[in-house]
């Protein structure tokens, strides 16, 4: 049957800033499908923890500094140690900060850019070698954004971090395939979530992006949900350095 395809049970995925928002909702979508799935974020996820416990799913919840790489091995290490294995990665944990481009900080840049970009690399990097240790392969999930596609106001570096999300997620396709690693992307469109707060209570940006948006309203994390659930499952096996666009069409208007 075609939906068995879809059926993640046994699996286990890494979700990377499931404390809110879109990665809450693509951590209790992957839970649902069937997934253990362990959570990385800076601080405890308590409405998430909740979540999970309250449909009985299995959860472990694991503290860890993004912006650097010394704690990817102590991930990697605690879920093979917990769950014997790792199936899914997504790599979710992002951060923005915006400034006009004429003023734009060092420091603005690089922490934007170590943690949308160099962590998504390096996390990508060492879950493919246990992927390949392990010998049956599995799934890289990357979050892109609209804003791989265009340039954005006031915000250059979460702009040329997401482009490069999109890119890294074709160049590690092109080289992992061949080990039976899919590695794609979701690119949300505009989304209610923490990053833009601002925005939507900026009536005038507010009504110029709904003008924009052929749905007509703000995407939510269950509208991203399935999409992640889709990349994870064997009925995405031959989509390969593929971005999904969820934008509510935003992108064909």
């Amino acid at each position: 049957m075609i939906l068995d395809s879809f059926n993640l049970k046994g699996k286990v995925a890494l979700v990377t800033g499931c404390n809110t928002g879109l990665g809450q909702g693509m951590a209790l979508a992957l839970a649902q499908a069937g997934c253990k799935v362990v959570g990385i974020n800076r601080t405890k996820p308590i409405e998430t923890i909740e979540k999970m416990n309250a449909a009985g799913h299995t959860f472990l919840d694991l503290r860890a500094n993004l912006s650097q790489l010394d704690d990817i091995p102590y991930i990697i290490d605690q879920a093979v140690i917990k769950f014997g294995k790792i199936d899914i990665l997504v790599n979710n944990a992002g951060i923005i900060r915006r400034e006009d481009a004429i003023d734009f900080s060092e420091q603005n840049w690089d922490d934007v850019m170590n943690i949308n970009s160099k962590t998504v690399f390096f996390f990508s990097q060492a879950v493919a070698k246990q992927f390949i240790a392990q010998g049956h392969g599995g799934k890289i999930i990357n979050i892109a954004s609209m804003l791989s596609y265009q340039g954005g106001v006031r915000v250059p570096s979460y702009t040329a971090s997401k482009s490069a999300v999109m890119g890294l997620t074709r160049a590690m396709a092109n080289e992992w395939a061949k080990h039976n690693i899919n590695v794609n992307a979701i690119a949300p469109g505009y989304m209610e979530t923490n990053n833009t707060e601002a925005l939507r209570a900026d009536a005038e940006r507010n009504s110029a992006i709904l003008e924009r948006i052929p749905a007509e309203r703000w995407g939510t994390p269950a509208d991203v949900a399935g999409s992640c659930v889709f990349l994870a499952s064997n009925a995405a096996s031959y989509i390969n350095g593929h971005t999904i666009a969820v934008d509510g069409g935003w992108l064909a208007r």
